[in-house]
């Protein structure tokens, strides 16, 4: 890896860092600073606990290839993440669909309960109403129109 591609990179994970201390992450830190044992891979960004950060500072990037190399390089008990931006963009955070969804769950867990209920119903209804128009307009029988 050239000079130039080093230094990006390092550029990248010191701004996914401060990015992470702007959210309230202040024990984030790069793992490239910390001496480890050889053979031992440290994450690019270290600190959140139970998180793979693998960070990419690239305008192309093959999102794919990198996921990959945070599952590969991603210890027992983590999940991964890759944190990717290009510049005067956003960070963008990608992840496992079978993590985001864990994620999601333990989230929903700690919601109130007829928080949860009241917006699942709505998001019912919703799906209902459209389906239904989405049917009439088709010419399929509907809930309300259709005879036994």
């Amino acid at each position: 890896m050239g000079k130039i591609s080093k230094s990006k990179g390092a550029r990248g994970e010191i701004l996914w860092r401060d990015e992470c201390h702007k959210a309230g992450f202040e024990n984030v830190q790069r793992g490239g600073q910390l001496p480890f044992q050889k053979g031992n891979t440290l994450a690019d960004v270290i600190g959140l606990y139970g998180v793979h950060q693998e960070v990419k500072n690239v305008e192309r990037l093959n999102v794919r290839a990198a996921m990959e190399q945070s599952v590969n390089d991603c210890q027992e008990g983590q999940f991964p993440i890759l944190a990717h931006h290009v510049n005067r963009k956003d960070w963008l955070v990608t992840m496992r669909a079978a993590d985001w969804f864990n994620l999601y769950r333990a989230w929903l867990e700690q919601q109130p309960p007829d928080k949860v209920d009241k917006y699942l119903a709505a998001e019912a209804l919703q799906l209902f109403a459209k389906n239904v128009f989405c049917w009439e307009k088709a010419g399929f029988p509907t809930p309300k129109n259709s005879s036994p």
